[in-house]
């Protein structure tokens, strides 16, 4: 059966969306890299390429509307962790994620997945697909600039209503809530648009200079298959793995249990987040992860692999536009961000309250994802709480066996951690 004009114009636009609402990936995440060793100029190509695979791979084999580019959180465990905290180059660290992701591999591409993924309490899942809208729209207050980090007691100060990008930010949001409470097709990306023309008309934000070029393509074989695995059976390299093996299987999994709207596409997307994650080790770039901002796209109607497809297109055309990426500004970006993190956060009203033992571990999650800007320590935290809670109450016939295991597997990653950093 052929796909309606409608339907394929709906997709498209969603994969429109979610470029956008990811694209600034393309420049972050050269730059966290820059600081574990590897040429921002270089890892540029990196980035690009392992996001068009990955959409590439996650538009044919699991037909669904999921982004998988290389991931903020595991990029800064990438270079904070491994190669600044426990002083390890970033091919040893490259080493680390192709073995982490090997594991992943095989965890999808058997009934593991499945396991898991059954195993896991309805309420934890819930609370995953809440804390992560909660993460984003921290994420999107912060590039809208309405908040920002305080050197004071509180975590989080106002931002200043004089502020040029801030106005900016909310003249984009009140345009796309509307546009978005109207059901506008495309309206997502008529907001960023029209903002970013505004931005530009009033030489607000979005004018960030960029060194990059196509000209420095040639030596990409710099940091193509650089993988160092001299160290492999050394402490520090084995506590490595298991800590980036927890981040992208339970990462992954939350993200995609969260965002997906058809719960069959789950499994096909799972392996294909792991080949993609497995691949970006060998194009010299921390690990692949689906994008919470896939969730952007999917608001907006995307269901398909066309989302993807589009989308790792863009990727690979952002090689020689990336100057004029520069021009829109993070102001216009933000709305989307915000909206769709709002939307997310609508699972709350499925959550019952009135069973403390089932709210206390999801509002851990939820709360802990965005105050440390990790899915996976605020996984952690509340898949450790669950279990306890559970027996302290003498309810523990409502928790699977492997719960038990990914409780202690949780709290020794936390343990881990404190002695990696």
């Amino acid at each position: 059966m052929g796909i309606s004009k409608t339907r394929l114009k709906t997709e498209i636009l969603a994969g429109i969306t979610s470029f956008f609402a990811i694209s600034y990936i393309i420049i972050v995440n050269p730059m966290i890299l820059s600081d574990a060793g590897i040429p921002a100029g270089l890892s540029v190509f990196a980035t690009v390429f392992s996001s068009a695979i990955g959409c590439l791979i996650m538009a044919l084999w699991a037909k669904a509307p999921v982004i998988l580019t290389p991931g903020m959180g595991v990029n800064a465990f990438f270079t904070y962790t491994v190669v600044v905290g426990m002083h390890l180059s970033w091919q040893q660290a490259v080493a680390i994620s192709i073995f982490s992701s090997l594991i992943y591999m095989v965890i999808a591409f058997t009934r593991a997945s499945e396991f898991l993924a059954n195993a896991i309490p309805a309420v934890l899942k819930k609370g995953i697909t809440v804390g992560i809208g909660l993460f984003l729209v921290t994420l999107g207050l912060e590039k809208a600039e309405l908040i920002q980090s305080s050197g004071k007691r509180a975590l989080l100060a106002a931002g200043s209503l004089s502020n040029p990008a801030t106005l900016l930010a909310l003249f984009g949001l009140l345009l796309s809530l509307i546009l978005f409470l109207r059901r506008v097709p495309g309206g997502f990306v008529i907001g960023i648009i029209v903002t970013s023309l505004v931005g530009v008309l009033f030489h607000i934000g979005g004018t960030q200079a960029t060194s990059i070029s196509l000209s420095q393509l040639p030596k990409y074989s710099e940091i193509l298959f650089k993988g160092d695995f001299s160290q492999m059976f050394s402490i520090k390299f084995l506590l490595a793995v298991f800590s980036m093996t927890m981040i992208l299987v339970f990462e992954s999994m939350g993200i995609l249990e969260g965002i997906l709207q058809d719960p069959s596409q789950f499994r096909k997307a799972f392996q294909a987040s792991s080949v993609t994650t497995f691949i970006s080790g060998f194009l010299g770039t921390s690990p692949t992860v689906a994008a919470a901002e896939s969730a952007s796209g999917i608001e907006s109607g995307g269901r398909t692999g066309i989302v993807s497809l589009v989308s790792g297109i863009l990727f690979l055309l952002s090689l020689f536009f990336i100057p004029l990426l520069s021009y829109v500004p993070q102001a216009a970006i933000a709305p989307v961000i915000i909206i769709t993190g709002a939307v997310m956060m609508e699972q709350l009203a499925t959550i019952n309250f009135a069973d403390f033992t089932d709210w206390f571990p999801a509002f851990l999650i939820i709360v802990l994802i965005p105050l440390t800007g990790s899915i996976s320590m605020g996984l952690a935290f509340g898949f450790v709480a669950y279990p306890i809670l559970k027996l302290a109450m003498g309810k523990q016939s409502e928790v699977h066996p492997i719960m038990y295991v990914l409780g202690l597997l949780f709290l020794a990653q936390l343990g881990f951690n404190s002695i990696l950093v």
